[in-house]
């Protein structure tokens, strides 16, 4: 049995309507807001009883999802956002944009800071890395000719 998809990359923040409007200024769409509690989440997710308020973006494809997580209880227990390119375990979600440059210039107006430089790989995209709400590590990459 072979995987069918990714479903969704999951991010948990501190404010919610912040990352909204951060990813939908990137381009994707509130997909759908919701409280998520209960003994079965709790199962899941091994925390037990917990409520957390979820937001689903998808990207303009249709194929992708973000969900964005706001724990209220339990709280969250460490802080991986100002963590280096380098750190180990998942970092980062890379979008590829249709003009880097330009995306660059709204998101900055969204708080978004550009981590080194962008840089061309080859003749086939220019990359970079931002720090978006948060801090969160956002790479973005325009595909070339």
């Amino acid at each position: 049995m072979a995987v069918k998809r990714m479903d969704n990359v999951g991010i948990v923040v501190e404010s919610l309507d912040a990352a909204i409007a951060f990813f939908a200024e990137l381009g994707l769409t509130l997909e759908g807001r919701a409280m998520i509690e209960g003994d079965w989440a709790g199962r899941v997710t091994g925390l037990g009883l917990q409520r957390v308020e979820i937001a689903m973006m998808v990207t303009p494809d249709g194929h992708s999802r973000l969900e964005l997580s706001r724990f209220l209880t339990p709280p969250a227990v460490a802080d991986h956002r100002n963590a280096p390119v380098n750190a180990l375990g998942y970092l980062r979600v890379m979008f590829t944009v249709d003009d880097i440059e330009e995306t660059l210039v709204r998101l900055r107006r969204s708080g978004a800071q550009l981590v080194g430089e962008v840089v061309q790989y080859e003749d086939s995209y220019r990359l970079c890395y931002i720090r978006g709400p948060e801090g969160l590590l956002i790479g973005l990459a325009e595909q070339l000719g």
